[in-house]
């Protein structure tokens, strides 16, 4: 992990082994993946951002727990799903999910087909 990643946790130590455990897990499943840290977000980018990690506040802060992460990524339809806290439709068939996660094991098999059909569909965005 590099110093920038561990800086953009200076504020939330709590969430960095969320996001090791999320890093890793997606290392391990998507090949050729670029880690662009900024002062917002860390994003995780094949020939594009293909998912980002923030503290973006997508719920009230009293349904927030203390220490989590939002998991954020695009595909090119809508996924219903009660885990998705919001989705938004920001260009034409380009759909983007926030999920919040607060528990190692909320990254689950389910999260991370998610993540590869996002790489997947960055990777075929002209």
């Amino acid at each position: 992990m590099s110093g920038e990643e561990l800086l953009f946790f200076d504020q939330h130590p709590g969430a960095l082994p969320l996001y090791e455990a999320f890093v890793k897990r997606v290392l391990a499943e998507v090949d050729g993946i670029e880690i662009r840290v900024k002062k917002t977000q860390i994003s995780l980018a094949n020939r594009r951002n293909f998912a980002c990690v923030s503290f973006l506040p997508v719920r009230r802060a009293q349904d927030r727990p203390k220490d989590y992460l939002v998991i954020t990524f695009s595909l090119e339809s809508p996924v219903s799903s009660p885990r998705i806290d919001v989705v938004t439709e920001p260009y034409p068939q380009r759909w983007t999910h926030h999920v919040l996660i607060a528990k190692p094991e909320e990254i689950d098999g389910e999260l991370l087909e998610w993540v590869r059909q996002a790489a997947s569909f960055s990777a075929r965005k002209r």
